[in-house]
């Protein structure tokens, strides 16, 4: 574990503080933004920079998932499905990715944060006319956590934004409605993931502690401001953040080398 003096300690609440604001204006649980920053800025291995982060995302994820189910209620008995699908996957990927060599880990993550970042990019809203999709069969929705759930599990991140797309633009879901299933999908197996990466002696909690405290600060005020910035500017800005990260990523071992 890293040493933590008064002074590293108020340095990570800051940059916790400051990861859940730019985590709540971007909509996220943070951990795609602190886990490159861990393995870069603090030498971390992959698999525990991905453990830490989530000691810093699962009290994130759960006051969403609460807010989100008294403004959007759906059925528990299609949550559970979908938690405990996720969750079973997660804990499943998470004890495989636990096990996985560094360098793998970094590498597959990267090439995660580059498909996100450019689908990000390349993606044209749809005209109106396009946005009446037809609807699938509802009950096979519980599946999706197995796809999520894998994220989670091998990533530690990502379950909601692999999820998301999918309830909303397979099942025909509301944007909203989508993010609420998400959540139910993400909130549950981010703890097991954080469990599973304890369990293995991957989290830094002398790290994770204190960004944690210094997100839930911020978050709020994060997302207070992303409803009042252009939509379209801020992704845009996230996409091109993700894209650079993931290139770093990339080319690091090399340029190193």
């Amino acid at each position: 574990m890293l040493a933590t003096a008064p002074f590293e300690l108020l340095e990570i609440l800051l940059l916790g503080a400051a990861l859940g604001f730019f985590g709540g204006l971007f909509g996220i649980g943070g951990g795609i933004i602190v886990i490159p920053l861990l393995v870069l800025g603090f030498g971390m291995d992959q698999a525990i920079a991905q453990g830490t982060a989530l000691v810093m995302m699962v009290p994130n994820l759960l006051m969403a998932w609460l807010r989100y189910s008294q403004r959007h209620p759906i059925a528990w008995k299609m949550a559970w499905q979908i938690g405990a699908l996720a969750c079973t996957t997660t804990w499943l990927v998470a004890h495989l990715a636990t096990r996985l060599p560094s360098d793998l880990m970094r590498t597959l993550f990267s090439l995660f944060l580059l498909a996100l970042s450019l689908r990000m990019l390349l993606k044209n809203p749809l005209p109106a006319s396009h946005h009446s999709i037809q609807q699938r069969d509802l009950r096979y929705m519980p599946l999706v956590g197995i796809l999520g759930g894998s994220s989670m599990g091998l990533l530690g991140v990502g379950g909601g934004l692999v999820a998301t797309p999918v309830f909303n633009g397979w099942f025909g879901q509301r944007q909203t409605v989508a993010q609420s299933l998400s959540l139910a999908l993400v909130a549950p197996s981010s703890i097991v993931a954080l469990m599973t990466y304890s369990s293995a002696h991957r989290v830094d909690w002398a790290v994770g502690l204190p960004l944690a405290l210094g997100g839930l600060f911020t978050v709020s005020a994060g997302v207070a401001l992303a409803h009042r910035l252009p939509e379209r500017q801020m992704r845009l800005a996230f996409a091109w953040m993700v894209l650079c990260t993931a290139v770093w990523m990339l080319v690091k071992p090399l340029l190193l080398a």
